[in-house]
């Protein structure tokens, strides 16, 4: 296992770069939702069109989702397709395996359970991950039932620990750390803290900060930071 924490100007274009390289080697890839994500979702966009990559090998999961209809506004799905799947048009020749939320947790979770077992890869090439202030990753949150789930690919989470408060489906740990790399994206002062006490030297695995549970699983962890989000770790340069 390692962990690379870079902290660069654009945490979004720094994720789109390994975007694409992951789309060219037609891997599985699973997306994250959030504002951060978004953007990097659409500077993917502009480099695929630039170069005219070939999507078709490529597959597209997704880390977690609430249980809202594909068209509803707190879709990780509907942020997706509008600022990835739609602008890419044409170019979208990628599979896309959503979550389908609106079945509720139980129903959702047992579908996507079945399509990572029936489409899915033994591994992603990539896995994108946020991160929220509580530490919380994916839909994983906090002292959760979740984080103890080792049997499970997804899992139905009844009650979110943060906004917005409906009930979610989440990749379980050992589904998030089955990756080439996993790559967390994190901006923000707001950050700063559960950016140390998931990832900083010394940090150990903690179930009240989930995004540490992840580091002593995955094979190669990549965290992108802006300066407000790495100002509480030490020695860590700005690239």
């Amino acid at each position: 296992m390692s962990v690379e924490i870079e902290v660069v100007d654009d945490p979004a274009r720094a994720c789109s770069v390994m975007l694409i390289g992951a789309a060219a080697r037609g891997g599985h890839i699973a997306l994250a939702g959030g504002s951060t994500p978004k953007a990097a979702y659409s500077e993917f966009v502009a480099a695929v069109q630039a170069v005219g990559l070939d999507l078709t090998a490529t597959t597209f999961w997704f880390g977690d989702e609430r249980c809202v209809a594909p068209e509803d506004d707190r879709s990780n799905f509907k942020m997706v397709k509008e600022s990835l799947l739609d602008p890419l048009g044409d170019l979208c020749r990628a599979k896309v395996r959503r979550i389908k939320g609106e079945l509720g947790p139980q129903g959702a979770a047992e579908d996507y359970e079945r399509q990572l077992r029936d489409d899915g890869p033994p591994g992603f090439e990539l896995v994108l991950l946020g991160l929220g202030p509580d530490g919380h990753t994916a839909s994983l949150f906090p002292d959760q039932e979740s984080l103890a789930i080792r049997s499970q690919l997804a899992f139905g989470v009844s009650e979110a620990g943060l906004e917005p408060f409906v009930p979610r489906v989440t990749l379980t740990l050992p589904a998030l750390a089955a990756s080439r790399r996993v790559v967390f994206l994190a901006s923000g002062a707001a950050k700063a803290h559960a950016v140390r006490a998931a990832f900083a030297p010394g940090a150990l695995p903690d179930p009240h900060f989930p995004a540490s549970l992840v580091v002593p699983e995955a094979r190669a962890i990549t965290v992108l930071l802006d300066g407000p989000a790495a100002q509480e770790l030490a020695g860590v340069e700005h690239t």
